[in-house]
């Protein structure tokens, strides 16, 4: 893993595939580490040739931190329900500014950009602001944030909004594992060794819970991007699982509807997880979608 400097930050960054593949941006989500989701994940996608780039988001894992900084979330909430601009150190359009600059320090003119939840929140922002960029939009388990949309059931918004009692390793380990049990997949058991041992080593990487509550003065601060979408004249695949408690499937196809063209895939008993035996199933949607927007793009420039 290596540091790059972009947007004006410091970013921790790395890499996996052939130089001159296909070149795929994923973007993670609230809290999440580049690291958190399984390398199988990866190693497939890159198997079959994609240049396949992570990062650390701004606040999380090894990228530059706002230290200290603490959003009042209750005066930013009221800051957006009366229309007036909320005091909070970055948005998602910065997170997704962010993301663009990660492409621009490795000197890749564009890539496909994926992003999981609030990653595929910030990917939205990445295909809306930074089109140029982007070959292909791949928002996975994520929302347009419109207001409309079902909210999350209280078990799952309590996992996600709930600190752990205590700040030590084993505490931090069960809260978290009975917090991603309320909207994991229910497809296939809950493989709470494999769950542990990846929350483990993202605890060891870098535990660090201030960063989440800049992380929702965030999300809290960017309006919905339902009436943008509708712009988008980029290709789209939309994915969402109907086990999913905390990003309920209506969000997915809600996005969908939103962007024209998308092409929209709901899978039975997916959470809001990437649990190992999913993976086969979600790579063989997106390496397809991903090989017919390269035909395309080569198509067009043949023709140039």
């Amino acid at each position: 893993m290596s540091k790059l400097r972009a947007n004006g930050i410091e970013i921790e960054y790395d890499e996996l595939g052939p130089k001159d593949g296909i070149p795929f941006l994923m973007i993670n989500g609230f809290g999440s580490q580049m690291t958190s989701w399984p390398d199988e994940f990866r190693q497939a996608l890159t198997g079959a040739g994609l240049r396949f780039i992570r990062f650390d988001n701004r606040d999380v894992g090894l990228t530059q931190k706002w230290d200290g900084i603490i959003p009042d979330v209750r005066a930013v909430a009221a800051a957006v329900a009366q229309g007036k601009k909320p005091d909070v150190p970055y948005a998602l359009t910065d997170m997704a500014a962010d993301a663009a600059g990660v492409l621009d320090a490795l000197g890749i003119n564009s890539a496909h950009i994926a992003g999981a939840s609030m990653g595929g929140m910030i990917a939205q922002l990445v295909a809306l602001n930074h089109p140029q960029k982007t070959r292909s939009l791949i928002s996975i388990f994520s929302t347009t944030s419109d207001p409309s949309l079902p909210r999350s059931s209280p078990e799952a918004q309590e996992a996600l909004m709930t600190r752990p009692p205590s700040t030590d390793r084993e505490t931090v380990i069960a809260h978290s594992l009975k917090g991603r049990r309320t909207y994991a997949t229910t497809k296939y058991p809950f493989d709470e060794k494999r769950w542990g041992a990846l929350i483990g080593a993202s605890y060891d990487r870098s535990y660090y819970p201030e960063g989440t509550s800049r992380h929702w003065a965030a999300i809290m601060a960017s309006p919905p991007r339902t009436e943008r979408l509708k712009s988008l004249k980029v290709p789209a695949l939309v994915m969402h699982g109907t086990a999913d408690t905390l990003i309920r499937c209506e969000a997915g196809r809600h996005t969908a509807q939103c962007i024209p063209g998308a092409e929209y895939h709901e899978i039975e008993g997916w959470g809001h997880d990437m649990a190992l035996p999913m993976i086969p199933e979600i790579t063989a949607l997106i390496l397809p979608f991903v090989q017919k927007v390269e035909a395309a793009r080569n198509a067009r420039a043949a023709a140039e």
